[in-house]
């Protein structure tokens, strides 16, 4: 009976630790290819304001590399671009500078980034790697003040354990 309930437990916790390590080679998965995007493009220059006279230019997910022209502030260069997420999911926004990144919804509330890192195993490229759960909608990016004059951005939606099969 014993070696039965051993062997059940010891399947149950195999199971279990399967399940916990099948995020990070997804998520590792999710930065390759982040990084050959933002080593290779394809990419698109966007130049960015501080959405006081003018809308933000748009950024999508969409496997490309958006190169921002942050504008001179007197605290340093920093540029606004809009994003709009078009399900409500975790997305991981990469950058080739190491630059401070806000972000607020159209309405203005502050999304609060879950994690954020300035390296990524694997990739020196990534600079910059911010993982925000977004609502269905438009938001809005802000990076800097910084020193950096421009900066290579690249959003995926996360593969996280946030009910997506594979």
């Amino acid at each position: 009976m014993t070696k039965k309930l051993l062997a059940a437990f010891l399947l149950s916790t195999a199971l279990v630790s399967a399940g916990c390590g099948d995020d990070h080679p997804e998520e590792e998965g999710v930065d390759a290819e982040a990084c050959e995007h933002l080593q290779e493009g394809p990419a698109t220059a966007v130049i960015a304001n501080m959405g006081t006279n003018n809308p933000p230019p748009e950024i999508r997910a969409d496997h490309r590399r958006y190169d921002i022209t942050l504008m001179n502030g007197s605290d340093g260069n920093q540029g606004m671009v809009a994003f709009a997420a078009n399900e409500a999911a975790d997305y991981v926004i990469y950058t080739n500078a190491d630059v401070p990144l806000s972000i607020t919804t159209a309405s203005g509330e502050v999304v609060e980034i879950e994690e954020s890192t300035s390296s990524s195993k694997g990739c020196t490229d990534i600079k910059g790697r911010h993982v925000v759960p977004l609502t269905v909608g438009t938001h809005y990016l802000t990076f800097g003040p910084t020193s950096a004059a421009t900066v290579g951005v690249l959003i995926e939606e996360s593969h996280g354990d946030h009910g997506h099969e594979h």
